[in-house]
């Protein structure tokens, strides 16, 4: 079968498509024929070499954390899913392998009928990676919470998730993504220059929590949230210095995950399950920024390290 990869560090154009043994299922494991799979902006600190020193990586390297397809394989101890049933989910954070024509995984549910293959196909991860600071944030009902970096794969997702807990939210961007995020419930802002003012303005009474999904504005974060405590980063590296945890589960198995300064957090499986009822209701949709055939895999990770995507890069089979 095809399956992305890399086996050399590199920038984007070392991703390519390798034939490849078909993976099965194992106990309590799915195996799916691939629809449409998710672009895991994450895998460019790998493919690039930048955590070379503290965790080196195996190559190749398969790529790929979500997929949404048909089930045609079902392990050991599995039960309420079969063969033809179409699901969403994730395979594994160290084993990988979504970006492929077969793929196995570990959590699932069922395919939302709103939903498209290939927003599908983005979801699972977004929505794992969005409970999962929501939760430890303890946002709800009556918080007023900042998403930074909010027009990405992960903050078109938690803008939308916190709005279903209640949560007012306010979301930096680009201006030309501004009515975007009105349109998921988000009131905008720019980001850069000037941040602490403009938020402080949008919500004078201050802020519960902030997610950055975006990186470099920490000092600006802390002070706006007023506590360390109240934010959690996916993507600055810097984190521990500003006494900020950094949430991040693709280390999990790695002793490397310690020399980052981020220990690895539980998975919130649990989101994909709520992530099927929001959409069923009309109220969680998942915006797909763009989408790349299997074979054009290095385009797609091109575009997913430019950070002008608006939503999920796919790449479809």
């Amino acid at each position: 079968m095809r399956a992305v990869q890399f086996s050399e560090y590199g920038p984007p154009n070392v991703v390519h498509v390798a034939e490849v043994e078909e993976p099965h299922a194992g106990p309590g494991m799915i195996r799916i024929a691939v629809r449409a799979s998710g672009v895991a902006a994450g895998e460019a600190y790998f493919r690039s070499g930048m955590l070379r020193d503290v965790v080196p990586t195996t190559f190749p390297y398969r790529t790929g954390f979500d997929a949404a397809g048909v089930v045609d394989e079902v392990g050991e101890g599995v039960t309420g899913v079969g063969p033809g049933d179409e699901v969403f989910g994730v395979t594994t954070t160290t084993g990988r392998g979504a970006n492929a024509d077969h793929a196995v995984l570990t959590a699932w549910a069922p395919k939302p009928a709103a939903w498209s293959w290939e927003e599908a196909g983005g979801a699972a991860g977004s929505v794992e990676t969005a409970t999962r600071v929501l939760d430890r944030l303890a946002v709800g009902a009556g918080h007023t919470v900042l998403v930074q970096g909010a027009a990405g794969g992960v903050g078109t997702i938690a803008v939308q998730l916190a709005v279903a807990r209640g949560a007012a939210v306010i979301g930096t961007a680009g201006e030309h993504n501004h009515d975007f995020l009105r349109s998921l419930g988000a009131e905008p802002t720019t980001y850069g220059g000037g941040l602490i003012e403009r938020v402080r303005a949008l919500a004078p009474e201050g802020v519960d929590a902030v997610f950055d999904c975006a990186g470099g504005a920490l000092p600006d974060l802390v002070a706006i949230a007023g506590d360390p405590a109240r934010v959690v980063t996916i993507a600055d590296f810097t984190a521990a210095a500003h006494g900020v945890h950094m949430s991040q589960t693709a280390l999990a198995d790695d002793t490397g995950a310690a020399a980052v300064g981020a220990a690895a957090d539980p998975l919130a499986l649990h989101g994909l399950d709520a992530a099927v009822a929001l959409a069923e209701q009309g109220r969680l949709r998942v915006p797909v920024a763009a989408v790349f055939p299997l074979a054009e895999a290095a385009a797609a990770h091109e575009l997913s390290e430019s950070r002008h995507a608006r939503g999920k890069i796919v790449l479809v089979n």
